[in-house]
Protein backbone atom coordinates (compact mmCIF):
# COMPACT_ATOMS: atom_id res chain seq x y z
CA UNK A 1 0.00 0.00 0.00
CA UNK A 2 1.36 2.81 -0.87
CA UNK A 3 1.05 6.62 0.82
CA UNK A 4 -0.10 9.35 -1.46
CA UNK A 5 2.88 11.90 -1.60
CA UNK A 6 2.11 15.36 0.56
CA UNK A 7 1.73 18.54 -1.38
CA UNK A 8 4.66 20.81 -2.27
CA UNK A 9 4.38 24.07 -0.65
CA UNK A 10 3.31 26.41 -2.99
CA UNK A 11 5.72 29.11 -4.99
CA UNK A 12 5.09 32.49 -4.69
CA UNK A 13 8.15 34.32 -6.92
CA UNK A 14 12.08 33.85 -7.17
CA UNK A 15 14.75 33.03 -4.56
CA UNK A 16 16.00 36.13 -2.94
CA UNK A 17 19.89 35.50 -2.49
CA UNK A 18 20.94 36.24 1.29
CA UNK A 19 24.05 38.02 -0.21
CA UNK A 20 21.30 40.58 -0.85
CA UNK A 21 19.44 41.23 2.55
CA UNK A 22 20.05 40.09 6.51
CA UNK A 23 16.35 39.41 6.98
CA UNK A 24 14.18 35.92 5.62
CA UNK A 25 11.24 37.63 6.01
CA UNK A 26 12.91 40.33 3.24
CA UNK A 27 13.96 37.29 1.08
CA UNK A 28 10.44 35.90 1.30
CA UNK A 29 8.53 38.82 0.53
CA UNK A 30 10.42 40.29 -1.50
CA UNK A 31 10.97 36.88 -4.20
CA UNK A 32 7.04 37.00 -4.08
CA UNK A 33 7.10 41.61 -4.91
CA UNK A 34 6.56 42.08 -8.62
CA UNK A 35 8.76 45.07 -8.84
CA UNK A 36 12.12 43.11 -6.95
CA UNK A 37 11.10 40.30 -9.64
CA UNK A 38 10.91 42.84 -12.72
CA UNK A 39 14.45 44.63 -11.32
CA UNK A 40 16.43 40.68 -11.05
CA UNK A 41 14.86 39.53 -13.76
CA UNK A 42 16.11 42.45 -16.36
CA UNK A 43 19.36 42.77 -14.87
CA UNK A 44 19.83 39.21 -15.07
CA UNK A 45 19.21 39.04 -18.69
CA UNK A 46 22.15 41.42 -18.53
CA UNK A 47 24.41 39.97 -16.39
CA UNK A 48 25.75 36.64 -14.93
CA UNK A 49 25.99 38.12 -11.60
CA UNK A 50 22.85 40.04 -10.42
CA UNK A 51 24.17 39.58 -6.37
CA UNK A 52 27.74 41.46 -7.28
CA UNK A 53 25.51 44.06 -9.26
CA UNK A 54 23.39 44.67 -6.49
CA UNK A 55 26.65 44.92 -4.40
CA UNK A 56 28.80 47.25 -5.42
CA UNK A 57 26.35 49.85 -6.47
CA UNK A 58 24.30 51.73 -4.72
CA UNK A 59 21.23 54.62 -5.27
CA UNK A 60 20.45 58.22 -4.00
CA UNK A 61 17.23 60.02 -4.53
CA UNK A 62 17.31 63.13 -4.03
CA UNK A 63 13.56 64.28 -3.12
CA UNK A 64 11.83 67.55 -4.25
CA UNK A 65 12.79 69.39 -0.90
CA UNK A 66 16.46 69.04 -2.37
CA UNK A 67 15.48 70.36 -5.36
CA UNK A 68 13.88 73.46 -4.08
CA UNK A 69 16.39 74.24 -1.57
CA UNK A 70 19.07 73.78 -4.58
CA UNK A 71 20.82 71.11 -2.97
CA UNK A 72 21.22 68.78 -5.87
CA UNK A 73 24.81 69.97 -6.49
CA UNK A 74 26.31 69.64 -3.38
CA UNK A 75 25.12 66.32 -2.95
CA UNK A 76 26.98 65.30 -6.24
CA UNK A 77 29.85 66.90 -4.72
CA UNK A 78 29.71 65.12 -1.59
CA UNK A 79 29.41 62.20 -3.62
CA UNK A 80 32.93 62.69 -5.37
CA UNK A 81 34.40 63.19 -2.00
CA UNK A 82 33.07 60.14 -0.64
CA UNK A 83 34.31 58.26 -3.68
CA UNK A 84 31.52 57.29 -5.20
CA UNK A 85 31.12 57.81 -8.75
CA UNK A 86 27.81 58.40 -10.57
CA UNK A 87 27.01 55.62 -13.15
CA UNK A 88 23.22 56.21 -13.74
CA UNK A 89 20.96 59.33 -13.48
CA UNK A 90 17.33 59.54 -13.96
CA UNK A 91 14.56 61.92 -12.88
CA UNK A 92 11.77 60.55 -11.20
CA UNK A 93 8.02 61.55 -10.45
CA UNK A 94 7.10 60.75 -6.53
CA UNK A 95 3.34 60.28 -6.99
CA UNK A 96 0.87 59.37 -3.89
CA UNK A 97 1.20 55.40 -5.53
CA UNK A 98 5.23 55.79 -5.76
CA UNK A 99 5.55 56.91 -2.45
CA UNK A 100 3.67 53.96 -0.67
CA UNK A 101 5.25 51.60 -2.93
CA UNK A 102 8.91 52.59 -2.18
CA UNK A 103 7.97 52.70 1.52
CA UNK A 104 5.82 50.06 1.94
CA UNK A 105 6.99 48.16 4.57
CA UNK A 106 8.11 51.39 6.56
CA UNK A 107 4.62 53.38 6.20
CA UNK A 108 2.95 51.53 9.05
CA UNK A 109 5.06 54.05 11.09
CA UNK A 110 3.52 57.06 9.54
CA UNK A 111 0.70 59.31 11.32
CA UNK A 112 -1.72 60.77 9.53
CA UNK A 113 0.15 64.03 9.55
CA UNK A 114 2.88 62.87 8.08
CA UNK A 115 0.73 60.94 5.09
CA UNK A 116 -0.78 64.27 4.63
CA UNK A 117 2.23 66.78 4.93
CA UNK A 118 4.50 63.93 2.42
CA UNK A 119 1.53 64.73 -0.02
CA UNK A 120 1.89 67.99 -0.25
CA UNK A 121 5.59 68.52 -0.92
CA UNK A 122 6.36 65.19 -2.37
CA UNK A 123 4.41 65.40 -5.67
CA UNK A 124 5.37 69.44 -5.83
CA UNK A 125 8.44 69.16 -7.85
CA UNK A 126 10.24 66.25 -10.07
CA UNK A 127 13.29 64.24 -8.06
CA UNK A 128 16.66 62.77 -9.18
CA UNK A 129 17.75 59.01 -8.74
CA UNK A 130 21.42 58.53 -8.87
CA UNK A 131 22.85 55.16 -9.12
CA UNK A 132 26.39 55.49 -7.81
CA UNK A 133 29.76 52.93 -7.60
CA UNK A 134 32.50 53.19 -4.52
CA UNK A 135 36.16 53.72 -6.05
CA UNK A 136 37.19 50.99 -3.73
CA UNK A 137 36.16 47.64 -2.96
CA UNK A 138 34.21 47.19 0.33
CA UNK A 139 33.46 44.35 2.47
CA UNK A 140 30.22 45.77 2.94
CA UNK A 141 27.31 46.26 0.41
CA UNK A 142 27.77 50.04 -1.18
CA UNK A 143 24.15 50.39 -0.33
CA UNK A 144 25.02 49.47 3.55
CA UNK A 145 27.60 52.40 3.95
CA UNK A 146 25.99 54.82 1.68
CA UNK A 147 22.96 54.87 4.14
CA UNK A 148 25.86 54.65 6.92
CA UNK A 149 27.61 57.93 5.45
CA UNK A 150 23.79 59.92 4.57
CA UNK A 151 23.06 59.69 8.12
CA UNK A 152 19.65 59.82 10.23
CA UNK A 153 16.00 60.72 9.66
CA UNK A 154 16.45 62.59 12.98
CA UNK A 155 17.88 65.92 12.30
CA UNK A 156 19.69 65.89 15.98
CA UNK A 157 21.32 62.62 15.59
CA UNK A 158 22.93 63.89 12.52
CA UNK A 159 26.82 64.79 12.53
CA UNK A 160 29.14 66.65 10.71
CA UNK A 161 30.60 64.37 7.16
CA UNK A 162 27.21 63.20 6.96
CA UNK A 163 25.43 64.22 3.70
CA UNK A 164 22.04 64.95 5.34
CA UNK A 165 23.88 67.03 8.36
CA UNK A 166 25.86 68.67 5.45
CA UNK A 167 22.49 69.32 3.07
CA UNK A 168 20.44 70.97 5.91
CA UNK A 169 19.06 69.50 9.46
CA UNK A 170 14.93 70.64 8.71
CA UNK A 171 12.73 67.98 10.58
CA UNK A 172 12.13 64.66 10.42
CA UNK A 173 10.44 64.51 7.31
CA UNK A 174 12.35 67.34 5.17
CA UNK A 175 15.21 65.22 5.06
CA UNK A 176 16.18 66.19 1.09
CA UNK A 177 17.84 62.80 0.66
CA UNK A 178 16.81 58.66 0.99
CA UNK A 179 18.89 55.55 0.29
CA UNK A 180 18.17 52.24 -0.26
CA UNK A 181 18.86 49.85 2.78
CA UNK A 182 20.09 46.83 0.97
CA UNK A 183 21.26 45.11 -2.20
CA UNK A 184 17.93 44.02 -2.59
CA UNK A 185 16.54 47.40 -1.63
CA UNK A 186 18.29 48.62 -4.40
CA UNK A 187 17.06 46.33 -7.27
CA UNK A 188 13.31 46.92 -5.96
CA UNK A 189 13.47 50.42 -5.18
CA UNK A 190 14.84 51.05 -9.18
CA UNK A 191 11.60 49.01 -10.55
CA UNK A 192 9.59 51.33 -8.28
CA UNK A 193 10.50 54.24 -10.48
CA UNK A 194 11.35 53.82 -13.53
CA UNK A 195 9.92 51.48 -16.23
CA UNK A 196 11.58 48.83 -18.52
CA UNK A 197 13.05 50.83 -20.80
CA UNK A 198 14.42 53.46 -18.45
CA UNK A 199 15.80 50.53 -16.50
CA UNK A 200 17.70 49.22 -19.19
CA UNK A 201 19.48 52.77 -19.86
CA UNK A 202 20.20 52.82 -16.43
CA UNK A 203 21.40 48.92 -16.05
CA UNK A 204 23.47 49.32 -18.91
CA UNK A 205 25.35 52.62 -18.36
CA UNK A 206 25.91 51.30 -14.66
CA UNK A 207 27.60 47.80 -16.22
CA UNK A 208 29.88 49.95 -18.62
CA UNK A 209 31.13 52.14 -15.59
CA UNK A 210 30.65 55.49 -17.19
CA UNK A 211 31.03 58.53 -14.98
CA UNK A 212 27.72 60.39 -15.60
CA UNK A 213 28.50 63.17 -12.78
CA UNK A 214 28.29 66.02 -15.91
CA UNK A 215 25.00 64.29 -17.23
CA UNK A 216 23.72 64.13 -13.48
CA UNK A 217 24.25 68.25 -13.30
CA UNK A 218 22.73 68.71 -16.46
CA UNK A 219 19.66 66.95 -14.67
CA UNK A 220 20.27 69.23 -11.77
CA UNK A 221 19.93 72.07 -13.54
CA UNK A 222 16.35 70.82 -15.35
CA UNK A 223 14.50 70.68 -12.20
CA UNK A 224 16.01 73.57 -10.94
CA UNK A 225 14.57 75.54 -14.04
CA UNK A 226 11.07 74.02 -13.39
CA UNK A 227 10.85 74.67 -10.01
CA UNK A 228 10.98 77.89 -7.37
CA UNK A 229 13.85 78.31 -5.07
CA UNK A 230 12.33 77.49 -1.47
CA UNK A 231 13.61 78.53 1.72
CA UNK A 232 12.96 75.28 4.39
CA UNK A 233 13.41 77.29 7.71
CA UNK A 234 10.89 76.77 10.56
CA UNK A 235 11.28 80.16 11.32
CA UNK A 236 10.30 82.43 8.24
CA UNK A 237 8.01 79.90 6.82
CA UNK A 238 5.99 80.40 10.28
CA UNK A 239 5.85 83.77 10.32
CA UNK A 240 4.28 83.56 6.73
CA UNK A 241 1.71 80.91 8.21
CA UNK A 242 0.87 83.57 10.92
CA UNK A 243 0.08 86.46 8.45
CA UNK A 244 -1.81 84.19 6.24
CA UNK A 245 -4.39 83.68 8.86
CA UNK A 246 -4.03 87.54 10.20
CA UNK A 247 -7.58 89.46 10.33
CA UNK A 248 -9.13 85.72 9.85
CA UNK A 249 -11.70 84.84 12.98
CA UNK A 250 -9.71 82.25 15.19
CA UNK A 251 -6.66 81.97 17.18
CA UNK A 252 -5.27 84.87 18.71
CA UNK A 253 -1.97 86.39 18.42
CA UNK A 254 -0.36 83.85 20.84
CA UNK A 255 -1.60 80.71 19.00
CA UNK A 256 1.04 78.14 18.48
CA UNK A 257 2.31 77.09 15.10
CA UNK A 258 0.49 74.09 15.53
CA UNK A 259 -3.04 75.76 16.64
CA UNK A 260 -2.47 78.44 13.30
CA UNK A 261 -2.31 75.40 10.79
CA UNK A 262 -4.84 72.38 12.36
CA UNK A 263 -6.80 76.19 12.26
CA UNK A 264 -6.19 76.60 8.72
CA UNK A 265 -6.82 72.76 7.91
CA UNK A 266 -10.07 72.75 9.98
CA UNK A 267 -11.37 75.59 8.06
CA UNK A 268 -10.00 74.79 4.88
CA UNK A 269 -8.17 77.82 4.39
CA UNK A 270 -5.48 77.89 1.71
CA UNK A 271 -1.83 77.64 2.78
CA UNK A 272 1.37 77.42 0.84
CA UNK A 273 1.68 73.79 0.67
CA UNK A 274 5.50 74.57 1.49
CA UNK A 275 4.78 76.10 4.56
CA UNK A 276 2.57 73.65 6.20
CA UNK A 277 5.11 71.15 5.41
CA UNK A 278 7.72 73.44 6.75
CA UNK A 279 5.66 74.03 10.11
CA UNK A 280 3.62 70.97 10.55
CA UNK A 281 6.96 68.68 10.70
CA UNK A 282 8.13 70.13 13.07
CA UNK A 283 5.12 70.54 15.14
CA UNK A 284 2.69 67.43 14.40
CA UNK A 285 3.55 63.79 15.29
CA UNK A 286 5.67 61.93 12.32
CA UNK A 287 5.79 58.13 13.76
CA UNK A 288 3.19 56.45 15.15
CA UNK A 289 4.09 55.45 19.15
CA UNK A 290 4.92 51.61 19.63
CA UNK A 291 4.94 50.25 16.33
CA UNK A 292 8.17 48.76 14.41
CA UNK A 293 8.48 48.46 10.43
CA UNK A 294 7.45 45.99 8.89
CA UNK A 295 10.59 45.88 7.30
CA UNK A 296 13.95 47.01 8.10
CA UNK A 297 17.76 47.74 7.17
CA UNK A 298 20.83 46.82 8.62
CA UNK A 299 23.96 48.05 9.56
CA UNK A 300 27.46 48.12 8.98
CA UNK A 301 28.07 45.92 12.01
CA UNK A 302 25.11 43.08 11.72
CA UNK A 303 25.81 43.35 7.70
CA UNK A 304 29.81 42.31 8.13
CA UNK A 305 28.29 39.17 11.22
CA UNK A 306 25.91 38.14 8.40
CA UNK A 307 28.38 37.47 5.79
CA UNK A 308 30.55 35.91 8.18
CA UNK A 309 27.35 33.27 8.53
CA UNK A 310 27.06 33.26 4.81
CA UNK A 311 30.22 32.64 4.03
CA UNK A 312 30.89 29.62 7.12
CA UNK A 313 27.50 28.11 5.85
CA UNK A 314 29.18 27.51 1.99
CA UNK A 315 31.84 25.98 3.29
Amino acid sequence: MTTPSAHPEPVHGIPVSPRLTCHPEKQRLYGADTYYQESHEQLAALTDDVTGFAHCHAALLLKPDAVVSRRLDAAVEWLAEQDYRIVGAAITRLTRTMIRSLWYFQWNLATPYRRRLAALFLEDADALVLLVRPGRPSDIPASVQLTRLKGPTDPEARVPGQLRHLLGRYSYLLNLVHTPDEPADVLRELAVHFDHAERDRLFRSALAGEDLTGYALGLADRLYAATKPRDLDFGPAAERLRAALSGRPGPGPDATPRQLLEHAWEHGIAIDPWDAVIVGSSVLPMRQPGRAPVLDGAGVDEWRRHLDTVRDALI
